[in-house]
């Protein structure tokens, strides 16, 4: 899959595939490249480039709020996840977090209990390029967490789901020494309950944030913060053994 730009539109496409709009109809050629411009039957030129992050965020099929961009760097950052790194993941839903770890060359075993949500992410993970570094399970993670043996030990847990203390309470039986749990959690008392499971399980270098974020904008007026946007998403809890 290729990002096909022109003037602020993007369309997602595959070599092969045909676009139809009001530019004309784009008729993709099967050996296109990124850098190149291929144009419609009117003339219209669209240039191809490759997908980045941020680019899968904006245009996977989605089931759901899926995290956001700023929190995602926060847990790639935060935990240094990266190639050859085994990652067990839990509530994949639309798969973006999935997604990222993979192309950083992390290796990812995600647990999603909804079967149609599930089916979404492995296709959204056909279209980020890394299909091979991911298994999609559907079930709840809780369920198998003793039956995980022939996967070994993870580098990284990182949980988006309800179940989150049950699974940090078992983190010394999934991590490797000195792995990592990262668990997004949207309220208050839930990132409360995933702490004091982490100080259960007597795990080291507890943090928790909450990721804010304010675009600047600069007009002939002058310059200040955004008055528009997201604010709060979720609390981000951190651990390590």
């Amino acid at each position: 899959m290729y990002l096909f730009v022109r003037d602020g539109r993007e369309y997602l496409l595959a070599p092969g595939e045909t676009l139809e709009s009001d530019l004309g109809i784009l008729e993709v050629p099967e050996d296109v490249s990124p850098g190149d411009t291929v144009e419609t039957h009117l003339g219209e030129a669209f240039e191809v480039r490759d997908l980045r992050g941020p680019d899968l965020f904006a245009h996977f099929e989605r089931t759901g709020a899926p995290m956001m961009p700023r929190d995602i760097g926060l847990v790639m950052g935060h935990t240094g996840a990266c190639e050859g790194d085994r990652v067990l993941d839990a509530g994949t839903g639309t798969g973006v977090l999935t997604a990222y770890l993979a192309r950083a060359g992390a290796s990812v075993v995600t647990y999603e209990r909804n079967p149609e949500f599930a089916e979404v992410a492995r296709s959204n993970v056909e279209i980020a390029g890394v299909p091979d570094r991911v298994e999609v399970r559907v079930g709840d993670v809780v369920d198998d967490l003793d039956d995980l043996d022939d996967l070994g030990t993870f580098d990284l847990l990182t949980l988006d789901t309800e179940d989150a203390p049950r699974i940090v309470s078992r983190a010394r039986d999934l991590l490797v020494s000195g792995g990592y749990v990262a668990a997004y959690v949207p309220f208050v008392e839930g990132t409360r309950a995933v702490v004091e499971a982490a100080r259960e399980a007597d795990l080291d270098e507890i943090e928790t944030y909450e990721t804010l974020q304010r675009e600047m904008d600069f007009d002939a007026r002058g310059s200040r913060p955004s008055t528009a946007g997201v604010g709060h998403t979720g609390y981000l809890v951190f651990a390590r053994i």
